[in-house]
């Protein structure tokens, strides 16, 4: 990664160049209407795994779910242990289909070159603080790919992400990221109508992320001898904000992305927000709660209160105030109460949204509807970005802020199992300085 590198993009410049995806927004979020081919129906495509944990053992299910001409040919991870757990899983599940092999199985933190090499199709699963660089390999190598979200944890690494995004569109190739509610078919429904004026025009929009921890921090003591600081810090990812981005950035970031698809994909000039650490963390340094208040260009705010502490009332929805009603969409079908009320009814078996993704990719690659997902990945991952900023330095953070802000939370030097990793401590608001 390259944080150095001149900076000169606005917001207006990130709009201009996110304006075709977000033109296609209306009718199915993502999916951009060009033709493209690279793939017969009837080739298989070899596709690889890079981060074999449980997200990325379930998209490589997802995936060999979607696409019954595809097999799973190579799989990569920092240590042997999900390595093994998760090709035992996927053969018990789709047999002959995964044709790992010894020499197809990489460990290492240089896995993922080795993985991307072999196959046709990528699907980037590690901690996202490597995503920028793993991203970049695979444009370069002209793969297809599945990006989970997020795709950086701070601004330096979103720089080297649209670069990246800029360089996969002009090679046209496929890209699905893991947003995976936009591809949902309720919320698909729903956000048709809001962008059809069902509700009128959006006032405001109040999404909550109201849950448990994921993988709370274990106490020092229990770290073995002879373990270094980037493997503890790797064991353990989730709770360290250059690995993670933060619980705003890593996991409420799907919060952030309804809020913006519900605005068009436009972004927010500014924000402010509050946050900080209620439960003690032993060594980890992330925020266990966040509220983020985006305001846009036409006056309209959006508020985002996440909170990740056992014991409390949870909540996982958006409200959305319009002129002509409001809406609720949490885990059950969407609704709207108002001058037109709506409620997402259908005849058809329910369809698993993590499942669409690939099927939407894999028709990509073969010649149907051209899906490239790279621009509004990069702009919602910065607002989440904008927003832990906010939290972290209890200061008003506008969009060029975020954009260009020097922030660049991953260590310095060449990555190495032997480097010191110091333990970032949790970012006081007024003192954190991101430079």
């Amino acid at each position: 990664m390259n944080p150095s590198q001149p900076v000169i993009a606005t917001r207006r410049d990130f709009i201009r160049a996110s304006s075709t995806a977000a033109a296609f927004a209306l009718a199915a979020p993502g999916i951009l209407v060009r033709e493209s081919a690279f793939a017969a129906n009837g080739d298989t495509l070899k596709v690889g795994l890079i981060g074999c944990g449980g997200r990325g053992t379930g998209a490589a299910g997802n995936a060999l779910t979607a696409d019954k001409n595809i097999v799973l040919t190579a799989v990569g991870d920092a240590f042997p242990e999900p390595v093994a757990a998760s090709v035992r899983g996927l053969k018990e599940q789709f047999g002959d289909r995964v044709q790992v092999t010894p020499d197809s199985t990489f460990v290492g933190l240089d896995a993922y070159k080795k993985v991307i090499d072999q196959v046709d199709v990528i699907l980037l699963a590690t901690p996202p603080g490597f995503r920028p660089t793993h991203l970049r390999y695979a444009v370069e190598k002209n793969k297809h790919i599945f990006c989970e979200k997020p795709v950086a944890t701070d601004p330096a690494g979103i720089r080297h992400v649209m670069e990246s995004v800029r360089i996969a569109k002009q090679k046209k190739l496929h890209f699905v990221c893991g947003f995976c509610w936009r591809s949902d078919l309720p919320r698909r429904a729903l956000y048709e109508q809001i962008h059809q004026g069902t509700l009128g025009d959006v006032r405001g929009v109040y999404g909550t992320y109201l849950t448990g921890p994921v993988k709370p921090m274990p106490a020092a003591s229990t770290r073995k001898p002879g373990i270094s600081d980037l493997e503890w810090q790797l064991r353990n990812w989730m709770n360290f904000s250059w690995l993670a981005g933060d619980g705003f950035v890593e996991q409420c970031i799907h919060t952030v992305d309804k809020l913006a698809w519900c605005m068009n994909d436009q972004p927010p000039i500014k924000c402010t927000a509050t946050g900080g650490r209620m439960i003690p963390n032993n060594e980890g340094n992330i925020y266990d709660h966040m509220t983020v208040v985006y305001e846009y260009a036409n006056g309209v705010r959006g508020v985002i209160a996440q909170r990740q502490i056992p014991g409390c009332y949870n909540d996982n929805s958006d409200y959305i105030i319009g002129t002509k009603g409001y809406a609720t969409s949490g885990w059950s079908n969407p609704t709207i109460r108002g001058e037109n009320n709506w409620r997402y009814k259908t005849d058809q078996k329910p369809r698993d949204m993590y499942v669409i993704e690939h099927e939407e990719l894999f028709a990509s690659i073969r010649g149907g509807k051209y899906r490239f997902d790279g621009d509004w990945l990069a702009s919602s991952c910065l607002q989440g970005i904008m927003g832990r900023l906010a939290a972290y330095t209890g200061k008003e953070i506008t969009w060029e802020d975020a954009l260009n802000s020097p922030e660049n939370l991953h260590p310095e030097g060449e990555i190495s199992w032997d480097m010191k990793v110091p333990f970032m401590p949790i970012p006081v608001p007024g003192k954190y300085n991101p430079a």
